[in-house]
Formats: structure tokens, C-alpha cells, sequence
């Protein structure tokens, strides 16, 4: 059987509060034109590293040893919220996000060290550049939202709400009609000694 898999950081519930805060916010200036977007649950929210996709489940031990090598290697990374952004632009995003900041170069590298240890088990790393956001909407219509594009550039970065993160999580995802449902198959520390 396979398995939709990803690899991602979680927020804390401070960081969900702010998320759901600031998602309100922008659904409030959008007005009408809020409806264009599929807002994500706050609770929903994390930070992707790597989407892995449809994985065969006898490949999660393997997948696991990979992420728990990187996550040993690795130290924890404080981020920080900045303000509202849009995929592929802010004028008709696809994709309504948070912007972070903090270790962004840590994150980085973290990403890649993912992504060299993934590709040979089959997983290769997106071949766009890695852009640390946290997902808080998707475009209903493929072309964008260009309603969203004034809400977008009046949220600024007045919020700089930071937190340590100090754990990879391998996620699986269960999709339905009520929206997805994410499963933690194992979560490993960044900088452990131990799986």
C-alpha cells in the first residue's frame, strides 16, 4: 500500500494562534473576495522540508533512518512569523502564505542535507528553491486570487512571533472531501543522539 508522505516542521500553538489571528485578519480585509481562497485550519499548518508523495509502506523504515540521520546532524532553529505573501505574486496569488524569518539559513541547509539523503531512496528534492513559508490558503480558481492581492499587501510584518523548533516530523496524509487529516509516523529532535 502507499502511503502520501511529507516531511515538516510543527509550530506551536502560540504560533497556530497567531496564524489563525492573522488568517482572520486578512479574510476581514479581503471581504468578499475572501472566498476565492480554501483556507487552511490553523491546526493544519506546519512547515514543509520535503513532500515525498506516494511512498510504498515497506519504504517508511528506510525513509525514517534518513530523517533521523539528517535531524542528528542537525541543531534546533528559531524562526519567526513575518507578514502575509502570494504564490506566484502577491497580485494574483495561487498560494496565500506567512512569510518566516530567523536561522532561514540553517533552515536551508537543513532542507538540502534532507534532500541529498531522500534521493537515493527515490524521493529527490524540488528543483525550485526552497521558500520558508507557512501555508495559510489556496487559490480556488487555478489562475489566482486577484481579490486577495489588496488584503495581501496591507499585512505587513507588524507580528514577529518566534519559536524554537527543535523537531522533524514525518507526516502522512490522509485526504477526504472534509479536508486532509495529518498522521505523525515519527518525529525525530534536531541535534538528538537518539532516533
Amino acid at each position: 500500500m502507499n502511503l502520501r508522505l511529507f516531511v515538516a516542521l510543527e509550530p506551536p500553538d502560540l504560533v497556530r494562534r497567531r496564524l489563525g489571528a492573522l488568517q482572520a485578519r486578512l479574510r476581514h480585509e479581503a471581504g468578499r473576495h475572501a472566498d476565492e481562497v480554501r483556507w487552511v485550519d490553523p491546526a493544519n499548518v506546519h512547515l514543509t522540508l520535503q513532500f515525498l508523495g506516494a511512498a510504498p509502506e515497506e519504504r517508511v523504515r528506510a525513509i525514517s533512518e534518513a530523517i533521523a540521520e539528517v535531524a542528528r546532524a542537525s541543531s534546533p532553529l528559531r524562526l519567526e512569523l513575518g507578514g502575509a505573501g502570494g504564490f506566484p505574486s502577491a497580485r494574483r496569488p495561487r498560494v496565500v502564505f506567512t512569510k518566516l524569518g530567523g536561522d532561514l539559513e540553517a533552515l536551508r541547509q537543513l532542507v538540502a542535507r534532507l534532500g541529498e539523503r531522500l534521493a537515493p531512496l527515490g524521493f529527490p528534492p524540488e528543483e525550485r528553491a526552497f521558500t520558508p513559508h507557512l501555508t495559510q490558503g489556496r487559490a480556488r480558481d487555478g489562475r489566482g486570487a486577484p481579490g486577495l492581492g489588496g488584503a495581501l499587501a496591507g499585512t505587513g510584518s507588524d507580528d514577529s512571533t518566534a519559536w524554537r523548533a527543535e523537531e522533524v516530523v514525518l507526516f502522512r496524509s490522509h485526504l477526504s472531501p472534509a479536508g486532509p487529516r495529518y498522521e505523525a509516523l515519527g518525529r525525530w529532535r534536531l541535534g538528538s543522539v537518539s532516533p
